[in-house]
């Protein structure tokens, strides 16, 4: 019954992810489990494969070998939007929003788009009984204010709050945050790190950051690549403290 229960508490696990473009692996063989309302960052130098496994898990490209397991179920195969639907939420490395949309359509999009039916026939937000949620995501990533806004007209920081409420649409189970405070200035950093830390407990959260401030303030364990593999992993303190990791990211690494 351990091995059970064990099991139900893993929100994602990776066994043997492996992908190869032609001759280059860019991961390799690598395996995490992620436990249920754990916070996760993945690091790594550049071309360290953090992106390309985040693709793998949300299913924006193939392995070569190896699966991965949503709550126990074997996802693998299945495409991103089924991912979407089992609650599997990605962010990227640039903001992907609607600009000829306000803020509010761009949310009641991602609210619909998460519960499955198509949008045959467009009705603004404020006419749908999805507005609660469109408002409630607005309030939860600050953008309450700027709901009649296009989004268009919003500032780079405003966009990745933006594209972080559209992630939270329906609540997903797994949440994928690829960069998430890239060319944010140091006050909508310190809301982002806030964000985080208010995020429900039961999400399960992965985030790819290169700035470590940032990604050790706002997590409960680290798991470390380097060309491709997993070097080490271990709390925020353990990582801070490794003299290796230190190094790759001053780029002594290997010298």
């Amino acid at each position: 019954m351990q091995a059970v229960a064990d099991k139900q508490a893993e929100a994602l696990v990776v066994e043997g992810l492996t992908r190869r473009f032609g001759a280059l692996v860019a991961v390799d063989d690598v395996n995490l489990r992620v436990a249920t309302g754990e916070k996760r960052a993945v690091l790594g130098a550049n071309g360290a494969g953090k992106t390309t496994l985040f693709n793998m898990i949300a299913g924006d490209l193939p392995p070569s070998e190896g699966r991965i397991l949503l709550a126990g179920e074997d996802i693998t195969a299945l495409s991103p939007q089924k991912r979407v639907l089992k609650g599997v939420r990605r962010t990227y490395q640039k903001s992907l929003v609607f600009g000829g949309l306000s803020v509010r359509d761009n949310l009641y999009v991602a609210v619909r788009g998460a519960t499955g039916p198509r949008l045959t026939i467009w009705k603004r937000a404020e006419a749908q009984p999805d507005r609660a949620e469109t408002d409630a995501l607005a309030e939860r990533v600050g953008l309450t204010d700027r709901l009649d806004v296009m989004a268009s007209d919003l500032s780079h920081g405003e966009q990745r709050q933006l594209e972080l409420g559209m992630a939270l649409a329906h609540p997903p189970k797994l949440l994928l945050l690829d960069e998430p405070a890239a060319g944010l200035s140091s006050r909508e950093r310190e809301s982002l790190v806030e964000m985080l830390a208010n995020l429900p407990r039961d999400l399960t959260l992965i985030l790819i950051e290169h700035d470590l401030d940032i990604a050790l303030k706002a997590v409960d364990y680290v798991s470390v690549m380097h060309n491709g593999r997993l070097l080490a992993e271990g709390t925020p303190a353990e990582i801070s403290a490794n003299q290796e990791i230190q190094d790759i990211y001053m780029g002594r690494h290997g010298k």
